[in-house]
C-alpha cells in the first residue's frame, strides 16, 4: 500500500488541507499557522513531494487515488466517532469533492476553493482542448511558456505565441509546477464529480474574488448551482492562500462553520 505523507500542526476539529497542483504543500505555511489556532491542520501531501519523493518517477495521476489517500489519512487522524473539515485547492478541490461524494459520513464541511471540474460546463470540450494546449505547449516550450498559456486559459484571454524550449528531464521530475503540468493537470480537469452524491448542505464551492469574469469562478458558480451547494468567495485569485494567507484563513474560517442551509 502507498505510504502517507502529511503534516499536523494545532488544537481542535481536524481540518484536512489537500493543496492543489501537484500536491506540494509550499506556500501554504502562513495559512495553516493562522488555521492551527482554530484546528487540528492536517496538510496531505499526495506525491511525498515535501516529504523527500521529489525527483523521484510519478506516473499519471488520477483523482480517486488523491481521494482514497485522503480518506486513509483521515483514518489515522480522526477520532473515533468524528468527521473532518475538509479544504481542497484547484486540483486538491477535486480531491475533495470526489472524498465528500465518496465518504459523506466522514466530513463535516468542505469547501473546495477554484477545482478546475470544468467538464460540468457547456463548453467542457473547449476548455479540455485548452488544457491539453496547455501541456503540449510545456513538452514544445517550456515552464514559463505554459504557465503563461494556462493564465490565459484561466482568464479565458487570448494567448501570446509560445517561446521557449522543451524542457530536460531533470526539470520535469525536480519541478512541482512541471509534475503537475504532465501528471495532473489533463487528468484532473477531465473529471466528471458525482453531481447527485454532492448535492450536500457541507458543501461549499469558492472562487477568488481576484478571479471574477475567469474560467474557474465560472466554474465554482455553476457547480454551486447544479449541486445546491453554497458558493462564496475569497480573497485574491487564485493562489489567494499565498498570496493572502491571513485574510484567506480568516475567510476559510468562517466559511467552514456557517450553518447548512444559510
Amino acid at each position: 500500500m502507498t505510504r502517507l505523507h502529511y503534516d499536523a500542526q494545532g488544537n481542535g476539529p481536524v481540518l484536512l488541507v489537500i493543496p492543489g497542483g501537484a500536491g506540494h504543500p509550499m506556500g501554504l505555511a502562513a495559512m495553516t499557522e493562522r488555521l492551527a489556532d482554530h484546528f487540528t491542520v492536517v496538510t496531505y501531501d499526495p506525491l511525498g513531494l515535501a516529504h523527500g519523493q521529489l525527483g523521484m518517477p510519478v506516473g499519471e495521476q488520477r483523482v480517486e487515488a488523491w481521494s482514497e489517500g485522503a480518506r486513509r489519512v483521515l483514518d489515522e487522524v480522526l477520532p473515533d466517532g468524528e468527521s473532518a473539515y475538509v479544504f481542497g485547492a484547484s486540483s486538491g478541490g477535486i480531491a475533495a469533492l470526489d472524498l465528500l461524494a465518496r465518504h459523506p459520513g466522514r466530513l463535516r464541511h468542505v469547501v473546495a476553493h477554484e477545482a478546475p471540474v470544468v467538464e460540468v460546463l457547456p463548453d467542457a470540450a473547449r476548455q479540455r482542448a485548452m488544457f491539453t494546449d496547455v501541456y503540449e505547449t510545456y513538452r514544445r516550450a517550456g515552464l514559463k511558456a505554459a504557465g503563461a498559456r494556462l493564465v490565459a486559459g484561466l482568464e479565458e484571454t487570448d494567448p501570446a505565441p509560445a517561446e521557449g524550449h522543451p524542457p530536460s528531464a531533470e526539470e520535469e521530475l525536480t519541478t512541482p509546477m512541471a509534475l503537475f503540468l504532465t501528471r495532473v493537470l489533463c487528468p484532473f480537469s477531465s473529471y466528471m464529480p458525482d453531481l447527485p452524491a454532492l448535492k450536500s448542505p457541507s458543501l461549499t464551492l469558492a472562487a477568488g474574488i481576484g478571479s471574477r469574469g475567469g474560467l474557474l469562478h465560472r466554474t465554482a458558480s455553476l457547480t454551486a448551482e447544479l449541486t445546491g451547494g453554497h458558493f462564496t468567495e475569497f480573497p485574491g485569485g487564485h493562489i489567494g492562500a499565498l498570496e493572502h494567507p491571513q485574510e484567506f484563513a480568516a475567510r476559510l474560517i468562517e466559511a467552514l462553520r456557517e450553518p447548512a442551509g444559510r
